[in-house]
């Protein structure tokens, strides 16, 4: 316990307040979560929209997803540093700003250029915003002496779901334009969002030199990179694929085979709701191991399974045990590493959800769908196997980090 007041800087006096870990740092940062989610829901749920307002062929579709993630990944490596410098709202407040612009521009967007403007425009905003908003839930953890990750990332998952539904229900309201509405609803509610929650969104800790931020990213996030890139291509491998797997697999409809998306989202969502309570019971270590542990499971049922119930119970179990890993690997990394070690790790696992659906492709072209599971199959193995290495959760005794936060 560190009862001594904390030393400041005049630099110090002029950024908020440090997270203090109060409840209402935590759903703070729990509506930028949400507000992140349902702007990507909005933009993934536009893109059939893009496709025919625009008349866009497979290859250009392609084009606005490399370009939205090819930014996003340029982003994140900027706003880690910065995080660590300056602290962490402020980048927060800019992405979110950004993928509201961006929103914006591709709703207006009369050509494919313009659309790829805008994406390129999306990813700047979502990169700053994912390692920022991130570091945010670290520094409130920290305070806290509590896991609160696995909440956040649910609110990123309502987020998404609210962003789909915004799509639909325009969809059924509207016959013109309901490409570019949904597109700008999304972004007025982020915007909505932003400015309501900016008075009380805390700051997280500046992370100086002698804080182990001198520009060296510790060698465990490393370990956890390589994790991000496993479980990148298996929780990838669950949003890309879920759906076409159910209906070709289970030879039903297109609308029925929509169910291997709800199950994957749906169990996601309730495992992230009571996950925070499961890591500060048994540890982030162990949450890692049997999340995986689950999630290949479900993949051996969807890849040797054949009836329509036992590929959703597949499916299903994946949702559970995807929806522990990535907040865990997130939540470490921020701790040992800062913005710059959250940075790192964001990266690669965004990077290996974007590349997941063409290894997939891939594999399909060359045997069938339900074998290209095995690939998920493979990389769950990975996430186990490293886990055995993982440090111990830092929730679990003081650190460096929480006593600056204190």
């Amino acid at each position: 316990m560190n009862n001594n007041p904390v030393k400041r800087s005049p630099d110090d006096l002029a950024v908020p307040k440090v997270t203090s870990g109060s409840t209402r740092d935590f759903l703070a940062v729990a509506v930028l979560f949400l507000g992140n989610g349902l702007v990507v829901g909005t933009f993934g749920g536009s893109l059939p929209g893009l496709r025919s307002l625009l008349d866009l062929g497979p290859g250009q579709i392609v084009g606005v997803l490399v370009a939205a993630g090819i930014f996003a990944v340029a982003s994140m490596n900027l706003s880690g540093p910065l995080s660590d410098r300056f602290g962490a709202r402020v980048p927060s407040m800019v992405g979110g700003g950004t993928m509201t612009a961006a929103g914006v521009v591709m709703g207006l967007a009369p050509n494919y250029p313009v659309l790829v403007l805008g994406a390129a425009l999306f990813g700047l905003g979502n990169g700053a915003m994912d390692v920022s908003m991130n570091t945010l839930g670290v520094s409130v953890e920290q305070a806290r002496r509590r896991p609160v990750m696995s909440r956040l990332h649910a609110c990123f998952s309502i987020g998404g779901f609210v962003g789909a539904l915004v799509v639909v229900v325009l969809g059924r309201l509207l016959s013109d334009d309901v490409t570019k509405w949904s597109l700008w609803t999304g972004s007025a509610l982020m915007l909505v969002l932003l400015v309501g929650v900016y008075p009380i969104t805390p700051q997280s800790p500046r992370r100086r030199s002698e804080d182990g931020a001198s520009g060296e990213i510790p060698k465990v996030a490393w370990l956890l990179a390589a994790m991000a890139v496993c479980f990148g291509l298996t929780e990838g491998t669950a949003v890309d694929w879920s759906s076409l797997h159910v209906t070709d697999v289970g030879n039903v409809s297109p609308s029925t085979g929509a169910w291997g998306l709800a199950c994957v989202s749906g169990f996601m969502v309730v495992i992230r709701l009571c996950g925070d309570y499961v890591v500060e019971r048994l540890g982030r270590p162990f949450v890692v191991r049997t999340g995986s542990a689950c999630a290949l499971v479900g993949y051996l049922f969807t890849v040797f399974g054949s009836g329509l119930a036992v590929i959703l119970v597949g499916w299903c179990l994946v949702g559970l045990g995807v929806g522990l890993v990535a907040p865990q690997i997130y939540g470490l990394a921020g701790h040992v590493g800062g913005g710059r070690g959250l940075a790192v790790v964001v990266s690669f696992g965004y990077a290996a959800f974007l590349i997941g659906p063409a290894i997939i492709g891939f594999v399909v072209s060359h045997s069938d769908l339900q074998r290209a599971m095995l690939v998920p199959v493979v990389t769950a193995v990975g996430l186990i196997v490293m886990s055995a290495r993982l440090p111990a959760d830092p929730t679990e005794s003081p650190t460096e980090s929480t006593a600056d936060a204190a």
